[in-house]
């Protein structure tokens, strides 16, 4: 039985960075695989959604090349190679993936695994079943798309976000079931790419965790490219007739169908606990997350869970802090449980939307006596030069000690701009010096200061 000091299970983002770091450590590390290197992330989630997106990006403004005094005369879209390209790229990432476990010297080993007592790892690809020990055991199994009863996916015409970003044939009409990060991104791309849209979101507005202002916002821009938005709306059943599908929707004051060629299921993900071993080693689950304490062990001594598995925020970049937290804590480092309370959250759509901290009606919940910073991309120079004034930064801090409880942005690159504020909560800055911190002038990002510059009643551009 070949043994290793580490085992990892998964290679999303939680896993193959885990067992970088893990290997960078001097730990003898595998990684055990079924489908991909990379995981959902890199094949079927954050990286080839991505690419769909900078094609409705570039198609957009093709459509739009007037507003920059350039004549276009003919151009068009060719679906089957947006997909394709969207393919190519995951497929490059994945290759990528697998060159950094040749240089860091990680065993991959292909199949499903499963954990068993012992500090054991059973893999099975198909053919045969192997077993490997390791002093350490790390599950980083990830999610895939949740199913709700009233919307049976049946992978052709009523589908989850893998199909979504592989259909050979373009929909004339989609309806969209949930909008979050997902629902969102995919209602943009389709939405731009010429499918007529219908957004249908159970609570009251559309990106429901992100601040208020940013999602009304929002749906102002979505509306005014076209897409219909239900809120405050329940999915009764789903059926399909033919070719089409029918959606009953019940909203406030009636009930309705909605006829389309195709619904995307984006309610939310479940997490990939099942048959991989944990109730015959006794790892404790709760509300369909494996339990662990600060540095991801489980209940038993030498198990421990990441990512999508466990209680945090389900972000890549939030599984590969604490894959990289884990082996650190195991190799004895001094680490520092991960502050949950300062992960950005992104959302890839145009505009994008992007967020750290408390959004104000929780710093409002909280206690806070707060100041509140917003300004308007429409007063930006570099936005209103790059034709895109849609938007707004908006800033929150306490007004006592000049803390930065939480940064809401939505427009144009937002998602590069976010950092700043990630990184100024981590150092615990105050308003005061974000304010006389000197940002470049034209740039998006200036509009942090001038936020920050309203909040305290300095503000010069507005």
């Amino acid at each position: 039985m070949t043994e290793y000091d580490i085992i990892i299970i998964g290679s999303g983002p939680g896993g193959y960075v885990t067992a970088i770091r893990s290997s960078q450590l001097g730990f003898k590390t595998a990684i055990v695989e079924k489908e991909s290197l990379g995981g959902v992330c890199l094949n079927w989630g954050c990286i080839p959604t991505k690419a769909l997106l900078k094609s409705a990006q570039v198609f957009n403004y093709l459509k739009h090349a007037k507003d920059y005094g350039l004549t276009i005369k003919e151009y068009d879209k060719d679906f089957k190679s947006v997909i394709n390209r969207s393919r190519e790229v995951a497929a490059g990432m994945s290759k990528g993936v697998q060159f950094l476990m040749k240089k860091n010297k990680i065993d991959i080993i292909n199949g499903h695994g499963k954990v068993l007592p012992g500090k054991k790892v059973s893999v099975s690809n198909g053919k045969k079943t192997n077993e490997y020990a390791a002093k350490y055991i790390i599950i980083a199994t990830g999610a895939r798309s949740r199913e709700l009863p009233s919307i049976p996916q049946n992978g052709e015409n009523i589908i989850g976000y893998r199909k979504a970003m592989t259909l050979e044939k373009q929909p004339k009409k989609l309806v969209v079931v949930g909008s979050g990060a997902i629902g969102i991104e995919f209602a943009y791309f389709y939405n731009t790419m010429g499918t007529e849209v219908v957004i249908v979101e159970y609570l009251d507005r559309i990106l429901p965790v992100e601040d208020e202002e940013v999602s009304k916002q929002l749906e102002r821009s979505f509306k005014k490219s076209g897409i219909k938005i239900f809120t405050n709306t329940e999915v009764k059943k789903v059926e399909t007739k033919n070719k089409s599908v029918d959606i009953t929707i019940k909203t406030k004051s009636k009930e309705e169908i909605l006829s389309a060629d195709t619904v995307l299921s984006a309610v939310g993900i479940k997490t990939n606990i099942e048959n991989i071993g944990l109730e015959d080693v006794g790892i404790a689950t709760d509300n369909d997350k494996i339990l662990v304490n600060d540095f991801y062990q489980t209940n038993l001594p030498g198990y421990y869970a990441i990512g999508d598995v466990t209680r945090g925020q389900s972000l890549a970049h939030v599984a590969s802090a604490e894959g990289i937290l884990c082996v650190e804590k195991i190799a004895g480092h001094n680490t520092e449980p991960l502050d949950y309370g300062n992960i950005p959250g992104c959302t890839y759509c145009t505009p994008e939307v992007a967020s750290v901290g408390m959004t104000e009606a929780q710093a409002k919940e909280k206690g806070y006596e707060i100041k509140v910073g917003k300004f308007p991309f429409s007063a930006s120079g570099k936005a209103q030069a790059g034709g895109n004034p849609d938007g707004f930064v908006k800033v929150i801090f306490d007004a006592k000690y000049g803390e930065w409880l939480g940064c809401h942005m939505i427009g144009s690159g937002v998602t590069d701009m976010i950092a700043e504020a990630v990184i100024g909560r981590k150092l615990e800055t105050t308003g005061q010096e974000v304010l006389k911190t000197v940002h470049p002038h034209p740039t998006m990002s200036e509009a942090v200061m001038e936020a920050v510059a309203d909040a305290y009643n300095e503000v010069i551009h507005i």
